[in-house]
């Protein structure tokens, strides 16, 4: 009801409407088993979104995509955000792990780890969180040691969606000791028989049914066909996968904000105080206005962020970063607020299980958090104005329209 398509293309248009059908038809107790913690993970869910062909939009058909656009992804994401956090990041990690697979891997690791991604025959988690460190992703400290044709890799990772169940894992471990944590990692594709342990699953506020886990590695022998990209080359790969990786949860947020607050209007028109429907009550209805602009301004930021995305794919040259961070920043914070107003308008009913708000409250406090939490988002986003500034400018000197502009004597920097 609250999505929009002015912006999008016929085929988006289409692709929109094929998702509605598709998440209409998932059974509401499937989400109900995953919020009681009664499933490891969502896999008829998968298993149904790769039937239709809905898994791995952007990727090439050779391997099982559609190759649609990033814009395309971004409106099937926002559509999977409506059933909440926890399937939209199911949904999701196909294109995580997928982007640098697609974009890094050999045709052996495309052929092995991407087409069955696709299909829905194997599931990925990816290990970026440790123990002893979130936002400071750099300092890894999990490690790879070469052995003749082998690596031997040893550490752990926490907070890992899929971690429990995954049959491969997306790792980054240190492989150089010497240089700076962004030059010194190495990106391995480590399937979890090969001695993967699973050594707590968590137990969380919101976000359920997803096995959510620490892993650790203890001295794990991968062959070097198992490195993804050049060694030490990690840093590369994590600012590409973090493209797809903040524009999901954005997306995703949006969704699952968009389905709170239609929640409370239908509610809101419904529901009388004072012999009226309290729709009809200023400091109710304002609040909606606002939230609908919110949602709407989300939107329109994130597909200027997908056109970026896709633009660089076109010219190297073009970074999307500073966008896809504001947009995953904004997004996801408006998205805690619009379920929080939701959850007002609703009242005390609002805070039971008789209606779904709680649940997408306690899935959304997460978005801005992980991904990268919106104070790193703040800092790469001022740190891309800054390093713009300083390029030579075409635009109008403003500071020549000011009445006393030539008094160079009053303008004091020191």
């Amino acid at each position: 009801m609250l999505e929009n398509d002015f912006l999008s293309t016929k085929e988006e248009i289409k692709l929109r409407t094929e998702v509605k059908d598709f998440v209409k038809n998932v059974d509401s107790e499937l989400l109900r088993k995953m919020d009681r913690n009664e499933l490891d993970y969502p896999f008829e869910f998968l298993r149904e979104a790769a039937k239709r062909k809905l898994l791995g939009l952007r990727f090439p058909e050779e391997y099982g995509g559609r190759g649609m656009t990033w814009t395309a992804e971004m409106t099937a994401l926002e559509e999977i955000g409506v059933l909440g956090m926890g399937l939209g990041c199911s949904y999701a990690m196909v294109s995580i792990v997928g982007e640098a697979i697609n974009h890094f891997g050999t045709e052996w690791q495309k052929q092995e780890f991407l087409k069955p991604l696709i299909k829905g025959e194997k599931l990925s988690a990816e290990g970026l969180t440790e123990p002893r460190g979130g936002s400071d992703f750099f300092g890894t400290i999990t490690e790879a040691v070469r052995k003749g044709d082998k690596w031997v890799l040893n550490g752990e990772k926490r907070f890992i969606a899929g971690g429990k169940v995954a049959d491969f894992y997306l790792i980054y471990a240190r492989t150089d000791h010497k240089l700076p944590g962004h030059k010194a990692l190495t990106a391995f594709l480590v399937e979890k028989d090969m001695g993967v342990e699973v050594e707590e699953v968590y137990n969380l506020l919101g976000f359920r049914g997803m096995g959510t886990a620490r892993i650790v590695f203890r001295n794990v022998k991968l062959r070097d066909n198992h490195r993804l990209g050049d060694i030490n080359s990690g840093g590369a790969i994590f600012n590409r996968m973090m493209v797809p990786e903040r524009l999901t949860s954005a997306a995703g947020a949006v969704g699952t904000a968009r389905a709170a607050l239609e929640t409370a209007i239908s509610y809101s028109t419904k529901r009388k105080a004072f012999g009226m429907p309290i729709s009809r009550f200023q400091g109710l209805n304002f609040k909606i206005a606002e939230s609908v602009t919110k949602l709407d301004a989300a939107r329109a930021l994130i597909h200027t962020a997908a056109k970026a995305a896709d633009k660089a794919n076109e010219e190297p040259d073009i970074d999307p970063r500073r966008l896809v961070s504001e947009a995953k920043q904004f997004a996801t914070d408006v998205g805690w607020e619009i379920v929080n107003v939701a959850m007002q308008i609703m009242g005390g009913i609002g805070y039971t299980q008789v209606y779904p708000i709680e649940r997408l409250l306690r899935d959304m406090r997460l978005a801005p958090i992980w991904t990268g939490s919106n104070e790193i988002m703040k800092l790469l986003i001022q740190h891309e104005i800054y390093k713009m500034m300083q390029l030579p400018r075409r635009d109008r000197d403003v500071e020549r329209d000011a009445m006393e502009w030539h008094k160079e004597v009053e303008k004091v920097y020191e």
